[in-house]
């Protein structure tokens, strides 16, 4: 009865301290010290009990009391630096609709700063890099519907989506939008390789496009049509042991002389 009174009042007041420290406990042959709301320190000695008059304050159960133990963050591995396709034109260009202004250069500082591409939106500054891109392809000044020009404004669009795409990677519908514009580059580069190759290589190279020709066929892998090339591989592996076979018998066989008929002729006619 005694031994049974002191184990529960040994697992109160330990359960009492656990809470006032708020730690977890493991069970272990430990000894630990715990500071309590008054400044004392209680110590409990941990071991197995080797009888049951022995199991007193001091060695009831094994407990070990451990200080909150600050785990390392997980270490996010950073994006690589993408650099932007406006990050060439300088903020003290002048906007597009004011560039042919001539009084746009004699103006006040406050005045250029809203007329550069320093306070300029976004919009304005692709705006700009597009034309940009269609000078250096177009066939003549009021060329603004050949596949050349066509190839420029898609490129444009598809840098800016892939900007977008890289800071906010769930963003599916810029993403359909860039996989659509590349289709029909590549359907112009196609058109243009075929029709005129010198332009072709000449968009390639002012653009900085490198062309990578589709594969002659494509199917979608699955489970099933993978173990259907695999056996389909493996019979024909079977099939050329066996003609392989054949050949070398083939030539081990000698062939059949033909001295024998003509001694038999010989023979017949004499």
């Amino acid at each position: 009865m005694l031994s049974s009174m002191a184990l529960r009042s040994v697992f109160k007041s330990t359960s009492v301290v656990l809470r006032e420290c708020g730690v977890l406990s493991r069970l272990k042959g430990t000894r630990a010290s715990l500071q309590l709301k008054h400044g004392a320190f209680t110590s409990v000695t941990t071991g197995p009990s080797h009888s049951n008059n022995e199991t007193a304050l001091t060695g009831i159960g094994s407990f070990t009391i451990q200080s909150v133990r600050n785990y390392a963050r997980v270490v996010r591995k950073k994006k690589p630096v993408m650099t932007s396709q406006l990050s060439d034109l300088p903020p003290t260009m002048l906007k597009m609709e004011y560039a042919a202004v001539p009084l746009a250069q004699t103006a006040d500082d406050l005045v250029k700063r809203l007329l550069t591409l320093e306070l300029a939106s976004h919009s304005e500054k692709l705006k700009l890099k597009k034309e940009q891109l269609i000078a250096k392809v177009q066939r003549d000044e009021a060329d603004r519907s050949s596949s050349e020009v066509k190839v420029a404004i898609l490129t444009s669009k598809i840098r800016n989506y892939q900007e977008h795409l890289h800071k906010h990677t769930k963003d599916k519908a810029n993403k359909r939008w860039m996989l659509m514009a590349i289709d029909r580059r590549k359907k112009l580069l196609k058109h243009l390789r075929v029709t005129r190759y010198d332009a072709f290589e000449h968009v390639c190279q002012q653009l900085g496009i490198t062309y990578t020709f589709p594969p002659e066929y494509y199917r979608h892998a699955t489970r099933r049509w993978l173990a259907k090339k695999a056996l389909c591989i493996k019979v024909f592996k079977e099939v050329q042991k066996q003609k392989l076979e054949q050949r070398k018998k083939i030539k081990q066989t000698p062939p059949p002389t033909l001295a024998e008929p003509a001694r038999t002729e010989a023979t017949g006619t004499q």
